[in-house]
């Protein structure tokens, strides 16, 4: 090995060391550029690059849960150039988080990385990146993926490995089945039971028991649900979580409101089955304030802003006895696979966010018989399919 790439892997796996050893050791488009620095050239210059553009991804069903539908997910894919290479990211913006593509876009503007010699300064960066403005979580998760694509890259090695982690370990990802008819549920369930070994119902609203026993007609699989919210009640959510858990339920998500933190500690006290976070917390400063009320968290990248504070948030949720999911949104494999590439870490996957949708740009992130499977390329090893 050359010393440069030594000390560039020495680089990036001493800073995910200082952020969590006890995990560690366990189509074409028309491209918006910006900023001042000159085309990047191999061997002829040392800055970096960034480009953007935005790109709708289209779902494969109409995706309902207990608050809205929606038939499309507008994203903006990020890209960073530096001596020949180029780190890909992707910022998701389902309306429920609060962004838009145009804000998305005006924040990217205002980011200035030929200020920085190297991606090996995540941290410099990334601190940098989060000063630029409040707020705007997924396009600061898409500079993070994009730099941590770019390092794996420069070194020639998969991120995973990077980060000290066994590719063997990677858990099976749940599949998500939204609120719908019978009908489409049926169709739905009989469409994955065969590919996947668990599967995420939405649940939350008053046909919850329906969606569940349509779902049971067809297979037997392990379920998880996640209600976004959607009870209010803590003796009725209760009394759903016992009938749930009779129906092969093993864990939950986000069963009420999170200004209900009081109901919900209550109810994770009581419950059959483990209560995760995900509404509640967004970022590393969030997780303090559910200590106590949860089971454990569920992390994505697009709230935490990149894998960067995932790994420190995963650190203190083990820390706290947690345990730990990992997430995503409707997304391309680019975002789902720098999220799978953190997934030996976890207790349970949902990152099924590339298979629900007719439009990916990248062949990244595969699956065997359920399992995710990282794939062995350099940094998240994506392959532009669009090409």
């Amino acid at each position: 090995m050359e010393r440069r790439e030594f000390l560039q892997k020495a680089a990036i796996l001493g800073g995910a060391v200082a952020l969590a050893p006890d995990l560690l050791a366990s189509i074409r488009f028309e491209e918006e550029v910006h900023q001042s620095a000159p085309a990047v050239k191999h061997g002829l210059s040392g800055k970096m690059h960034l480009r953007f553009f935005p790109y709708e991804l289209e779902l494969t069903h109409t995706f309902t849960v207990a608050t809205f539908s929606r038939k499309t997910t507008p994203t903006v894919q990020v890209l960073i150039d530096y001596e020949g290479y180029t780190g890909h990211g992707e910022a998701s913006l389902p309306p429920y988080l609060g962004y838009n593509t145009e804000g998305t876009m005006a924040f990217l503007r205002k980011v200035d990385l030929s200020q920085f010699s190297s991606p090996f300064l995540l941290e410099d960066i990334l601190t940098y990146v989060d000063t630029v403005a409040p707020g705007e979580t997924p396009a600061k998760a898409a500079i993070d993926i994009a730099l941590h694509d770019l390092i794996g890259q420069l070194c020639g090695r998969p991120l995973y490995e990077l980060l000290g982690l066994d590719p063997a370990k990677t858990p099976s990802t749940s599949y998500t089945i939204g609120i719908d008819t019978p009908e489409i549920v049926r169709q739905k369930t009989l469409e994955c039971a065969e590919r996947f070994n668990v599967l995420k119902v939405k649940v939350g609203y008053k046909g919850d028991e329906e969606m569940i026993r349509t779902i049971r007609e067809i297979t037997n699989l392990p379920l998880v649900v996640d209600a976004n919210q959607g009870w209010t009640d803590r003796q009725e959510a209760l009394d759903k979580l016992h009938w749930l858990h009779e129906q092969g339920v093993q864990m939950a998500e986000q069963p009420m409101p999170k200004t209900q933190l009081d109901d919900i500690a209550w109810l994770t006290q009581h419950s059959p089955v483990p209560i995760y976070a995900d509404e509640s917390i967004q970022r590393m400063a969030d997780l303090p304030k559910i200590k106590g009320a949860f089971h454990g968290i569920n992390i994505k990248l697009m709230k935490s802003t990149g894998i960067r504070e995932a790994l420190k948030m995963m650190a203190w949720a083990r820390t706290e006895g947690m345990d730990l999911m990992l997430g995503c949104m409707t997304e391309t494999s680019c975002a789902v696979t720098a999220a799978a590439s953190l997934s030996p870490l976890v207790d349970f996957a949902d990152l099924d966010g590339n298979l629900l949708i007719s439009n990916d740009l990248y062949d990244g992130i595969g699956l065997e018989k359920g399992r995710l499977i990282l794939p062995n390329r350099p940094g998240l090893g994506l392959i532009d399919i669009k090409k």
